[in-house]
């Protein structure tokens, strides 16, 4: 056939691009609810952490058997250059939301807590201890790599909270890959270390961003929230174990085209999960 060899590699390229969202049609959304009444930030996840999506306990046997997993992406290691399956971490994460923030929390047990980054820079959040919550606000079908409405509000569990500890990687309508802290205004976060007395690498995470701030100027399409509208979302949790380059949980998603990420559904408020008396 004619110009064959133009063909076959743009059919490999549609293909890829057709196939990028295939595992988040088959996942069922996370259907994030609404609060009805707004916490406070303390690091303490009581008063809404069951009102919140989660999914339980993720680590790395879980993490082996999701659809998007990818394990050049994950890089993940035992501690201490120990090579065994079992991981030194593993975490709950919680998300909900109301008309002017995104609340966003995390339960994590760790062996250390790695706040050390021998190739430190403020965007470096990725080589310490820290989570980043990629939301892609409204999600759409045009795979991007943190261009328009592309969000990772990222924190550093640096108890001390550096100007750098609350970060904000996004894209405009005509840039990438922009890298600034989040503004004051617009966020507000909490973090326990050791909350349950059993390491100190253990720790509670708690936010809230406000959504007009951030995701608005990442997108200018993007509208108040209400329910049914659907986001991309990727979580990323780095744990470096003082190495040179963190290694990653992705959960619901591989990597920093957001056309691998799932999707996320705004939902009402839910009532917590009750035990019957017997």
């Amino acid at each position: 056939m004619r110009n064959a060899w133009l063909v076959l590699p743009l059919l490999m390229v549609l293909g890829a691009c057709s196939s990028s969202r295939s595992w988040s049609r088959r996942y069922p959304p996370l259907l994030v609810p609404r609060l009805e009444s707004p916490p406070v930030i303390d690091g303490d996840l009581s008063e809404w952490k069951y009102r919140a999506y989660h999914d339980g306990v993720w680590d790395i046997f879980r993490l082996q058997h999701s659809p998007w997993y990818n394990p050049r992406a994950e890089l993940l290691e035992a501690q201490n250059g120990e090579r065994r399956p079992e991981p030194d971490i593993n975490a709950r994460y919680y998300m909900a939301w109301d008309e002017k923030y995104l609340y966003l929390g995390a339960e994590v047990q760790d062996g250390a807590n790695d706040i050390q980054d021998p190739h430190h820079a403020p965007q470096r959040w990725y080589g310490k201890d820290a989570i980043c919550w990629f939301i892609e606000a409204p999600r759409d079908n045009t795979s991007e790599r943190f261009g328009k409405g592309d969000n990772g509000f990222c924190f550093v569990i640096d108890a001390s909270k550096p100007a750098y500890g609350a970060w904000w990687r996004h894209g405009d309508a005509t840039r990438t890959y922009i890298e600034e802290p989040l503004p004051p205004r617009a966020v507000d976060y909490a973090i326990r270390i050791n909350p349950w007395q059993r390491s100190p690498g253990d720790f509670i995470l708690e936010a809230r961003v406000e959504m007009a701030a951030t995701l608005k100027v990442s997108n200018p399409d993007w509208r108040p929230p209400k329910p049914g509208d659907e986001y991309g979302i990727e979580i990323v949790e780095s744990d470096p174990d003082a190495g040179d380059y963190g290694k990653h949980f992705l959960v619901y998603g591989n990597g920093d085209d957001d056309g691998t990420w799932g999707r996320m559904k705004l939902i009402g408020p839910i009532q917590p999960v009750v035990r019957r008396p017997e």
